[in-house]
């Protein structure tokens, strides 16, 4: 069985857009901002025999915000640029969903399509929602504190890092 890190997208692996001050997903890519260090951090976990896959909620969509062809030219972009694996995607705004984090279902379809041993994997993400997943499937969670996040961490991670750094100290 393989061995994956989740990354969520918005505020992981890139930065959350800044518009009237209020913190948003990028709408194009002319907004999206890797943030630092995450192409080698990608690099580094590939080196390590990590699958690297992306898990990101994207309710704009459902929302009539934001179409579902720019947040696939954002995912495709990011997937060539910081060389993932795969990503998985939740459209819909609906906490009840199966595939919308905090639930597992995105997570649990990659186990399937991938092999994983959800064991020997992580899910790092920056809001309690990507945490509390990450627990449901029973993966080794990581909650990043960037400058954006707005909540404070309530569900209980295995590990907390202020920066994406840190990650090379826990993941070997």
């Amino acid at each position: 069985m393989k061995k994956v890190v989740f990354l969520d997208r918005d505020g992981v692996i890139n930065k959350l857009s800044n518009i009237k001050n209020n913190s948003q997903s990028p709408k194009s890519l002319k907004e999206l901002q890797l943030n630092k260090y995450i192409v080698s951090i990608v690099k580094y976990l590939r080196s390590k025999n990590y699958l690297v896959i992306m898990v990101t909620n994207q309710p704009d969509v459902s929302r009539k915000i934001l179409t579902k062809a720019s947040v696939e030219k954002i995912n495709l972009y990011i997937m060539d640029k910081i060389k993932l694996d795969d990503f998985f995607v939740c459209y819909s705004q609906n906490n009840n969903c199966f595939r919308r984090k905090p639930n597992p279902g995105m997570l649990i379809d990659a186990k399937k399509k991938w092999n994983i041993s959800f064991k020997k994997s992580y899910l790092v993400g920056d809001r309690d929602k990507d945490i509390e997943a990450g627990n449901k499937a029973g993966v080794k969670t990581i909650f990043f504190f960037n400058k954006k996040n707005q909540e404070k961490n309530k569900i209980k991670s295995n590990f907390k890092i202020k920066s994406l750094k840190e990650i090379y100290q826990i993941i070997k």
